[in-house]
């Protein structure tokens, strides 16, 4: 698939088929977002798109201070039922303005780890760098307000990475890219802390050791890895 970043549509449809081939979910199991500068309003997903199917023609315009529809330039908006997770995104940006971009994923290892009663581990300095930590939202019904509301809280704090229990994860960034870049490395590091599992080592599995983490602290992120 070409990739051509001077659209964010062309950004998302990027993403959406990089995780399918990466194997973080199955087809239709996500939805994705980004805010489009100087508007009130998103590109989002259509309802039922598959991830690595996704063209210009798969995204709705909405407002994101009302849900409804928007008008991008003088372009009327298409007629596309956007993503049944609308409330989820819309949420999240209003509660989080430094926030972009949202990518809500379904993986299969992270959701497993939940499924399990065991967090993702914080292993490598990469994790450390994009994940900073990962929250876990209680079972809300997918697609409600209830869940949208309550992402939206635990998110408020700066929170960038979030697996909603028995569901999915949403990651956020100031860029498509940079919310790519987290889901990437969620997954990863969900992966890791399964494999410890498996291999009956989880209470040896280290994390990512302190000195990293205080330096990323002390640096606001201007730490390269």
């Amino acid at each position: 698939m070409n990739y051509v970043p001077g659209d964010l549509r062309d950004q998302l449809a990027h993403v959406g088929y990089d995780v399918v081939q990466a194997g973080l979910v199955c087809g239709s199991g996500g939805n994705l977002s980004a805010r489009i500068p100087d508007e009130d309003a998103i590109w989002v997903t259509a309802s039922g798109s598959w991830l690595d199917r996704l063209s210009r023609n798969s995204f709705a315009p909405v407002r994101i201070s009302d849900g409804a529809p928007a008008m991008v330039g003088t372009t009327p908006p298409p007629r596309i039922e956007p993503t049944s997770e609308l409330a989820l995104h819309l949420a999240l940006y209003r509660a989080r303005p430094d926030v972009n971009a949202v990518v809500h994923l379904h993986p299969q290892t992270a959701l497993l780890l939940d499924a399990l009663g065991e967090h993702i581990r914080i292993v490598t300095t990469d994790h450390a760098y994009y994940l900073r930590r990962v929250s876990t939202v209680p079972f809300r019904l997918p697609g409600s307000t209830e869940l949208a509301a309550l992402t939206a809280a635990m998110a408020a704090d700066g929170t960038d990475c979030l697996v909603l229990s028995q569901h999915g994860c949403v990651v956020m960034g100031d860029s498509v890219e940079l919310a790519h870049k987290r889901a990437r490395n969620l997954e990863e590091a969900a992966a890791l802390t399964y494999r410890a599992l498996t291999a009956g080592r989880l209470e040896n599995l280290r994390d990512c050791p302190e000195e990293f983490i205080e330096r990323l602290q002390g640096t606001s992120g201007a730490v390269t890895v």
